[in-house]
């Protein structure tokens, strides 16, 4: 039996940086991870799809370009190999990077393998045993497929096997109107391919505003892409080239599917009843405000705890674990506020509340919203899609949340992020004075506009 001071199971973006934090306080740390450093962020998420993304905004921009006085000769082709080689290459970069990383780290210890639990402070991998004090889990989490009629027959995509293509699609049907299953739509209709998105809900983005599942919605139409929103009965069966998809009211002649209808943690194989920690129904591992399961010395981070499936969460439970096990601090997850983004273009940047969240709150709001064609940054590119909504607290004068859909919008949106991580009241955001010409510079008009509304 092998001893360590700590085991970090898996290697997110959470775990390794944690396994660093622990080597720098001289600490004997094993790493394990059964697959490839840096979790799905790098691998299969963010830094591949991201790339993908930037090559599918280029062909569009080029197909556009008419519009700004650039005329280019004949069709813009998309060459499928260099746009994957060139995901690829991002990836791997990343990837090489954190193990130059940790094999010149003295006190760390990787492992590629299975690790499985065989008691509260011991797990096995590939065949020897591990034993320490503190045990932190980082497992992630993988998309999750729905019992559909005729899914098992067919040769379906996920977000992870997707980024492997080198070919263009004649017409991708996606499952899933979600963030990830957006992303992917719009991209590969710029790339060229038919795209239709099912989506069994309502509308898009499902925990969006109507507004801004509208607005989505009317981006995505506008460049061709089908959508099929409140779609039941979804069924799959092959076809002589490639696969229909039939609905309760649409028929779909695709030649791939992309299945996009959620993910769920890897925590299943890891026998975690051989320690005694606790899961809900979905299989997340149950933690307490500062991470720690039911089992003392054993801490869950990132996407398997159930607590934001984001990298930068994951991230942030690393900072959190770090401050409180060795820094004397006492962070909290409940103190997070709550901030992400979906890629399509325009981007969307959201934070904290969404207005109908406010509303149900009971508390007295305040509203304010601004089309993108108002803001001179979007007129002078000539992307005015989208709009921009902030809800405050009318009595504590508190940014309850915001919205951001339009050119830049992921970045615009930090401004009232930090604005709402320093407890500042909109009143004050009122009297900076931002640079012209940029889409912030209309954060404290949008403020400004701030008009009560009845509950």
């Amino acid at each position: 039996m092998k001893s360590f001071d700590a085991i970090v199971i898996g290697a997110g973006q959470a775990g390794p940086f944690l396994a660093a934090r622990m080597v720098e306080e001289g600490m004997k740390v094993a790493l394990i991870e059964r697959k490839f450093l840096g979790g799905t962020c790098v691998n299969a998420g963010c830094m591949p799809t991201k790339t993908l993304v930037a090559s599918a905004r280029a062909a569009h921009v080029a197909r556009n370009g008419a519009v700004y006085g650039v005329n280019l000769p004949g069709e813009i082709a998309i060459d499928m190999k260099v746009v994957r080689a060139r995901a690829e290459t991002v990836t791997m970069n990343a990837r090489n990077g954190l193990i130059g990383w940790f094999a010149g780290m003295d006190g760390m210890t990787v492992i590629y393998g299975h690790a499985c639990f065989e008691g509260p402070k011991t797990v096995s991998v590939n065949g020897e045993t591990l034993t320490a004090p503190r045990i932190f889990l980082n497992v992630g989490a993988r998309p999750v497929i729905p019992e559909l009629s005729g899914v098992s027959d067919i040769d379906y995509l996920t977000s992870t096997s997707i980024i492997h293509l080198d070919t263009l699609p004649r017409h991708l049907a996606v499952i899933g109107g979600s963030y990830i299953g957006l992303e992917f739509a719009q991209m590969y209709r710029r790339f060229g391919a038919e795209v239709s998105v099912i989506e069994h809900g309502p509308k898009l983005a499902s925990r969006e505003d109507e507004d801004i599942s509208d607005a989505i919605a009317d981006v995505l139409r506008s460049e061709g892409i089908d959508i099929h929103t409140g779609a039941s009965d979804i069924a799959f069966t092959k076809s002589s080239d490639g696969i229909t998809v039939a609905t309760d009211s649409a028929r779909i002649d695709a030649s791939h599917v992309l299945i996009a209808t959620g993910r769920k943690p890897n925590t299943d194989d890891l026998g975690l009843d051989a320690a005694g920690v606790i899961t809900d129904k979905h299989g997340y591992i149950t933690v307490d405000d500062r991470l720690a399961t039911n089992v003392d010395g054993i801490w869950a981070l990132g996407d398997c705890n159930g607590h934001g499936a984001f990298t930068h969460t994951s991230y942030n439970d690393f900072e959190i674990a770090a401050a409180n096990l060795l820094d004397g601090d006492d962070r909290k997850v409940s103190s997070r506020i709550m901030a992400y983004a979906l890629y399509i273009d325009p981007p969307l940047g959201r934070v904290g509340m969404t207005e109908k969240q406010a509303r149900a709150s009971g508390r007295k709001i305040m509203i304010s919203t601004r089309p993108m064609s108002r803001v001179g940054r979007a007129n002078e590119r000539g992307e005015t899609k989208g709009f921009m909504k902030v809800i405050a607290d009318a009595e504590t004068k508190k940014i309850l949340g915001a919205a951001i859909l339009g050119i830049e919008g992921d970045e615009v949106i930090h401004g009232i992020i930090d604005a709402m991580n320093a407890g500042t009241t909109y009143p004050a955001l009122q009297w900076s004075v931002p640079i012209h010409p940029t889409v912030s510079e209309l954060i404290p008009t949008l403020l400004g506009d701030l008009k009560p509304v009845q509950l």
